[in-house]
C-alpha cells in the first residue's frame, strides 16, 4: 500500500443495508422516536440480553443519568465509578447531584478493581457503576458480591463492549442495569445512539417514561380510539431514539458477529505483529472474557514520548488517540481520592487504528510506523537495552 493513504483510527461499517433499512422508515411516515422500529429494537434487545426490558435512547449517557434516576440516587449519596474511562458515569452521578467517587482500575486490563472498590465503601454509597473499559469486561463476579454485601445496585457500563463476554454471559447482561453505546466508533452503530438493559421490568419501565418528557409513547397515543391528552406528572427528559437511529441499529446488531469477529482479528495480528517490542505492552485479556474491541490501546514503556510518537502517526496518515481518561484528574470533578493506576495508563496509553475494515497491508503498516516511532522517540538508555 501506499505511504501516504490515510488510516483512520475508527471508520463506521454502514452499508447498503443500512440504507435499505432507512428507506423502510422514511416509507413509514414516523421518523421520530419510539416508533415501530424503535419498539422493535427494544425487542430485540431485550431477547438477546433474557432481560426484563430494555429501552432505546438517544446515548449512553441518557442511559446512565436514567440508570440514577431510577434508582432513586439523590443528593448526599456516593456512587463509586470506574475510573479509567470517558467520564460519562461520573456526569451521570452529577447529574442527579450526588457524589461520584473514583475507583482505581487493573493495570492489566485496565478495568475497575474490585479491591479498591471495596476500599471505598462508605455510609453514604448507594451503588457501583463498573466499565467494560474500550471493549474488555470487568470482574463482575467480585463486583457483584460486593454490591450484595453492602446492599448496592450495580450499573455495567457496557458501551464499548456489545459482543464481549465475561464467564460465558454477554456484556449488557452482566449486571442488574447494562447501558449501551451505539456511536460512530462502537461495534454496532446508527451514529449516535444508546439503551438501557434492565433484568426488573419497573427500572425499565420507569426509564422509559423518564426518557419522553415523564408522559410516555406518543406513538402508542395515537393508536388509540378517541383523544387521549397526557399529564406531565413529573420531570422528565428528551432522551428517545429515532426509529430511523433504530432501523439502522437492527440492521447493525444483525451483523454484529461478522464485524466483531473481524475486529478480533485485527486485534490478533496486532498481537502478533507486536509481540517482540520492548517498547510496548499489547492489551491483556484474562482467560474468562472475550474483549468486543472498541479500541486497541497500546501501553508504551515509561521511556517513550508518547506525544512524539502519536505526531509522527498522525504525520504519516495513521489515526491516534491518547486512549481514554483518568477521570479524577479532569477538573470537572474536583475528586479527592487518587488512583495511581488509572493517572499511569493515563500517560502511556496509546490508540492506533480499530475497525472492521482495516485491511492486513494497513495493520502491517501502522505495526511498522509504530516500531520505529518508539525507537526514535525512546530516551536512548532504554532504547539501547540489551545491546552491550
Amino acid at each position: 500500500m501506499s505511504d501516504t493513504e490515510k488510516i483512520p483510527l475508527v471508520f463506521a461499517s454502514l452499508g447498503e443495508q443500512e440504507l435499505a433499512a432507512v428507506a423502510e422508515v422514511f416509507a413509514s411516515g414516523w421518523p421520530a422516536g419510539q416508533g415501530p422500529k424503535g419498539k422493535a429494537l427494544e425487542a430485540e434487545l431485550t431477547q438477546r440480553y433474557g432481560a426484563g426490558d430494555a429501552v432505546a435512547v438517544s446515548n449512553c449517557g441518557a442511559a446512565l443519568h436514567l440508570a440514577m434516576l431510577a434508582f432513586g440516587v439523590k443528593p448526599g449519596d456516593e456512587v463509586i465509578v470506574a475510573d479509567y474511562t470517558f467520564p460519562a458515569p461520573a456526569h451521570a452521578v452529577r447529574y442527579v447531584g450526588a457524589t461520584p467517587v473514583f475507583a482505581d482500575v487493573r493495570p492489566d486490563t485496565g478495568t475497575v478493581d474490585p479491591r479498591a472498590v471495596a476500599d471505598l465503601v462508605t455510609p453514604r454509597t448507594v451503588g457501583i457503576i463498573a466499565v467494560d473499559t474500550v471493549g474488555l469486561p470487568a470482574d463482575y463476579a467480585d463486583l457483584q458480591a460486593i454490591a450484595d454485601r453492602h446492599g448496592l445496585f450495580l450499573v455495567e457500563d457496557a458501551a464499548c463492549a456489545v459482543g464481549a463476554t465475561y464467564q460465558g454471559r454477554e456484556a449488557g447482561a452482566l449486571a442488574e442495569v447494562a447501558c449501551l453505546s451505539f456511536h460512530g466508533r462502537k461495534g454496532a452503530t446508527s451514529g449516535e445512539g444508546g439503551a438501557l438493559i434492565a433484568t426488573d421490568p419497573a427500572i425499565g419501565a420507569k426509564a422509559r417514561q423518564l426518557s419522553s418528557f415523564g408522559i410516555g409513547s406518543i406513538y402508542d397515543m395515537g393508536q388509540v380510539i378517541g383523544l387521549p391528552i397526557p399529564e406531565f406528572t413529573e420531570i422528565g427528559y428528551n432522551f428517545k431514539l429515532s426509529d430511523i437511529a433504530a432501523a439502522i441499529l437492527r440492521v447493525q446488531l444483525g451483523r454484529i458477529e461478522e464485524l466483531l469477529k473481524r475486529r478480533t482479528a485485527v486485534a490478533a495480528r496486532y498481537a502478533e505483529l507486536l509481540a517482540d517490542e520492548e517498547l510496548l505492552t499489547v492489551p491483556h485479556v484474562p482467560a474468562d472474557r472475550t474483549h468486543a474491541w472498541q479500541s486497541y490501546l497500546v501501553t508504551l514503556d515509561a521511556s517513550v514520548d508518547r506525544g512524539a510518537v502519536a505526531t509522527e502517526l498522525r504525520a504519516k496518515g495513521i489515526g491516534t488517540l491518547h486512549g481514554t481518561w483518568a477521570s479524577h484528574l479532569q477538573p470537572a470533578f474536583d475528586a479527592a481520592q487518587t488512583c495511581p493506576v488509572s493517572a499511569d495508563l493515563f500517560q502511556r496509553n496509546l490508540g492506533i487504528p480499530m475497525h472492521a475494515e482495516l485491511t492486513e497491508s494497513q495493520i502491517e503498516r501502522v505495526a511498522e510506523v509504530l516500531r520505529g516511532a518508539l525507537r526514535t522517540h525512546a530516551k536512548p538508555t532504554r532504547a539501547l537495552k540489551g545491546a552491550a
